[in-house]
């Protein structure tokens, strides 16, 4: 059982009685499931065993820690689009897919709804994006505190850059940590007396593109610490073990500014008043199972919550969705839940006493994902997938096998490996849905090593319409077993049970063979000029 620390937020009844909370939202791009503390909750020997998040884990051990949360769709958008309006990804219109996407403003949002009912909000970096209208659903640009830079973003480039002019790293670190700070206070300044205030920073360092060997000569993540740790589906070679100690480095960096925001909040004595979420958008990018694909390394997310009404100093092992956040916020806040949203408050986890399983309802959750950039020739179709994650097993549908699951590889061949074409405006990318980078490039270039071509195979290559992995023998999910005859009883009570889901909260997916998603303008995607066009000047 984890003990809380130094301050606690352990339960201030009497407090979130009387006054509503303000509510940070700490929400990290990229950001999987790997915290130091999971090492020590999920067991050692894996690679969380280097990451280093003392602000992370320290806001844990005085909260609730999840060890079972996932995101509702392991893509960008349409993640926060269900953590946004508190629905399936797929209840949420053009919101349900990453490029061509455009928030549908019928739609309502915990940010502005809080906003109706008195609360200052705002946020620094990203909320919703890529998509049309830019960070819809808090207000777009007219809530955005950013003043003081955004080159926390890139904050691994802006270091180097910094020393290739001489600057220490450790100048050119605070430097960004300045910038942090500014624009939360720049925020805090402006709020009315007594108000409360909904505060999101969503940096986007975490995600690629990031710099080789930062991790090391950063934050002293040594890349061959690793070595042995690795799990099943990556290749244990210095050039993927390098590239994922780069990763750990940029969740350093966002833990420090996590630091940074939570040492502002102690300063104004807010902290205690303050309900504080952390969490990320899915796995990571540019690995396999990572980002865009329904496997654990892709879907499951840290999660910490800490503040008044919180009962702290406990792990739960309850399956919690992100979009869950949606009602949990509004709670906070006195706002009535929109009956439209399909999620569920945690606040009967959050005030419990209990530890491992509150609430014995919350045994699965529910993922999937459509387009993300695009997945076939010719054209933006998606890669439809759902999935049923329970404590034992995870099962998966592909509703068009047919079609390769992280893009099409057929530019693999051709003298640029990868390489692109532009045909009728539209750009078509090898093995577009997964992000470029040192481990896709390393698999990729010896993916004819007969050592290698099963995890290109298992990466890359097409999928049976059904999975199934049993997470207790296999918690890497690299044995199919669909197709056991020992296995054929769980998936037929898995499949009924994810397609009842999906009927009941009226996935498009299920409706005309998925034509919602199959057509125009889902399918439209995003079209490069052939020819850019500079802007006139103003004499």
């Amino acid at each position: 059982m984890i003990r809380p620390l130094v301050f606690s937020f352990a339960c201030f009844t009497s407090c979130f009685a009387a006054k509503r909370p303000n509510i940070l939202f700490v929400f990290a791009d990229d950001w999987g499931q790997q915290a130091g503390i999971y090492a020590h909750v999920l067991g050692k020997g894996g690679i969380n065993d280097l990451a280093k998040t003392p602000n992370f884990d320290k806001l844990a051990k005085s909260g609730v820690l999840f060890k079972n949360a996932f995101v509702n769709a392991p893509s960008c958008t349409p993640c926060r689009s269900s953590i946004l309006s508190g629905r399936n990804f797929w209840e949420t219109g053009r919101g349900a897919i990453l490029q061509g996407a455009v928030w549908d403003e019928e739609i309502s949002t915990w940010p502005l709804l809080l906003k109706d009912s008195g609360y200052h909000i705002g946020y620094t970096y990203k909320v919703w994006s890529p998509g049309n209208p830019r960070d819809a659903g808090i207000g777009g640009t007219a809530n955005a505190f950013v003043k003081s830079g955004a080159k926390f973003n890139g904050f691994s480039q802006y270091v180097y850059n910094c020393a290739s002019k001489g600057v220490a790293v450790k100048d050119a670190k605070e430097e960004l940590y300045r910038e942090v700070r500014s624009n939360f206070n720049s925020f805090l300044k402006v709020i009315k007396k007594d108000q409360p205030f909904a505060y999101w920073f969503g940096p986007t360092n975490v995600h690629r593109k990031w710099i080789k060997g930062s991790g090391k000569e950063l934050w002293g993540i040594d890349p061959d610490k690793l070595k042995g740790k690795m799990p099943a589906f990556l290749p244990d070679v210095h050039a993927v073990r390098e590239d994922l100690a780069d990763y750990l480095g940029e969740i350093a960096a966002f833990d420090a500014g996590l630091g940074i925001l939570l040492d502002e909040l102690k300063k104004r004595a807010e902290n205690e008043s303050t309900l504080i979420v952390v969490s990320g958008d899915h796995g990571p990018p540019g690995f396999p199972h990572g980002k865009c694909n329904l496997y654990d390394f892709g879907t499951r997310v840290c999660l910490a919550i800490a503040g008044p009404g919180v009962r702290g100093g406990r792990v739960v092992d309850d399956f919690v969705c992100l979009p869950d956040l949606a009602p949990t916020f509004l709670e906070a806040g006195k706002v009535k839940v929109p009956e439209a949203m399909s999620a569920k408050s945690l606040w009967k986890i959050l005030k419990s006493k209990k530890d491992g399983q509150v609430d014995p309802s919350r045994d699965a959750v529910i993922t999937g994902r459509e387009r993300h950039v695009f997945s076939s020739r010719p054209g933006y179709l998606p890669y439809p997938q759902r999935a049923i994650r329970t404590k034992d097993f995870e099962f998966v549908i592909n509703f068009r096998p047919d079609r390769w699951p992280l893009g099409d590889p057929f530019l693999l061949d051709t003298p640029k490996e990868p390489g692109y074409s532009l045909l009728e405006n539209q750009t078509f990318v090898t093995l577009a849905d997964e992000d470029a980078g040192p481990t896709k490039a390393w698999i990729v270039s010896n993916r004819k090593d007969p050592k290698v071509k099963p995890i290109f195979d298992h990466a890359y290559g097409k999928r049976p319409r059904e999975e199934l992995y049993d997470m207790n023998k296999d918690p890497d999910q690299m044995k199919n077993l669909a197709q056991d005859p020992d296995y054929s009883g769980t998936v037929k009570k898995l499949r009924a049970r994810l397609m009842k889901y999906l009927r009941d909260n009226n996935d498009p997916r299920l409706v005309d063979n998925g034509k919602f998603f199959e057509t125009s303008p889902m399918t439209d995607g995003f079209k490069r000029p052939v020819k850019s066009q500079k802007p006139k000047l103003k004499k």
